[in-house]
């Protein structure tokens, strides 16, 4: 291997997808925009002082997103712990040296039944315990001087009895902070929990920005998000394993600064075209029915579903899935006995194009 080449993923007999399904971690969250490529390039190349580079990209962020600070973690999921760390032991050397130990501090985190997550673990790993509550009413009576902090699922906000205004307002009469995981919601500007009063909420930064995958972007509370950030890395604490470095720290500074120029208007347009190549294949077959379903509060992109009774059509969705798996080039759709679906939302130019190839020689080959 010569100083210019470089390892590929068929290189090393790894199968690159397409990617129909959306902004999830185990198919590598989204590409990076040109701008974030180009910024983390440029921040491989010399030193710099990390507790100098956060605190001026913290001010930045705050800038783009209108609010009072904002902090780079490594990815959400580290948000959420460093964010319950700093809750639980502040800025005491002492205690932070200590976590996961949490006796003697407070190591109560107060979550609505209706919001629990497989994400809770990332909470838990500081060392507190989860409380569960309903309504209003059993927010108030579990509230203790051992709360630590109170948290929101963002997909889960409209579910429970207690919307997110009263949780932090129920949070801001206890000095307790609130905290929302919004991982794969769209952080706009105003911010619509920071509205609400939440301390703050945290984003992934390579699912809809299109940052880096291994960064997360935490907006609200100055004090609080220092605070994180002194439980994190490189300082050593309960976050220091969670390094985010100075790749990633500009590569998401870049995607934060496209994020609030970026023609969502156009894009959301585009996906719509996408769609409507998939439509125009598969809608020749009169036993096939689509139809274009509104996002929820994550992956903020219209979706495509296609369904048909299997034994009329003579294949099964799951049998499109896997042929699609295991074609050239792979393609992954989330598929069910009677169907699939598309995500135009991380689809690249020519993708759909592609795809709608692709059905046109499945369907065609019934």
């Amino acid at each position: 291997m010569s100083e210019q080449d470089f390892p590929t993923y068929e290189g090393i007999g790894v199968r690159p997808l397409i990617n129909a399904k959306g902004t999830y971690t185990i198919i590598s969250g989204s590409v990076v925009l040109p701008q974030v490529r180009q910024a983390m390039y440029e921040a491989s190349q010399r030193y710099v002082h990390l507790e100098e580079l956060m605190e001026a990209v913290g001010a930045r962020i705050a800038e783009l997103m209108e609010c009072e600070w904002g902090l780079v973690t490594n990815g959400c999921a580290a948000a959420l712990c460093q964010i319950t760390a700093a809750c639980v032991a502040g800025t005491d050397p002492e205690k932070m040296a200590r976590l996961p130990d949490t006796r003697g501090m407070k190591n109560e985190v107060i979550v609505q039944k209706s919001h629990r997550h497989t994400y809770d673990h990332a909470v838990r790993m500081a060392g507190v315990d989860l409380i569960e509550v309903v309504t209003r009413a059993d927010l108030e009576s579990a509230i203790s001087d051992r709360t630590a902090m109170l948290l929101v699922f963002g997909d889960a906000a409209e579910r429970g009895e207690i919307s997110v205004r009263d949780m932090a307002e129920i949070g801001h009469a206890h000095g307790i902070p609130t905290f929302v995981d919004a991982a794969a919601e769209r952080p706009d500007v105003p911010n619509w929990y920071l509205e609400q009063g939440v301390d703050a909420v945290g984003y992934s930064g390579g699912k809809c920005l299109r940052g880096p995958q291994a960064a997360g972007l935490v907006l609200g509370c100055r004090e609080l998000l220092q605070a994180a950030f002194i439980n994190g890395a490189p300082h050593h604490a309960l976050g220091r394993p969670m390094k985010v470095g100075k790749e990633e720290i500009m590569g998401l500074l870049a995607a934060v600064e496209q994020w609030v120029v970026r023609d969502h208007q156009a894009e959301w347009k585009a996906w719509e075209e996408r769609l409507q190549k998939i439509v125009d294949v598969v809608g020749q077959y009169t036993t096939v029915q689509t139809s274009i379903r509104p996002p929820g509060r994550s992956n903020v992109a219209p979706v495509l579903s296609v369904e048909w009774d299997p034994e009329k059509l003579g294949i099964s969705g799951g049998e499109v899935g896997r042929k699609l798996s295991e074609g050239t080039p792979r393609i992954e759709v989330f598929n069910g006995a009677g169907g699939f679906s598309v995500m135009p939302y991380m689809m690249q130019e020519g993708d759909a194009e592609v795809l709608a190839d692709r059905l046109e020689e499945i369907f065609s080959g019934i």
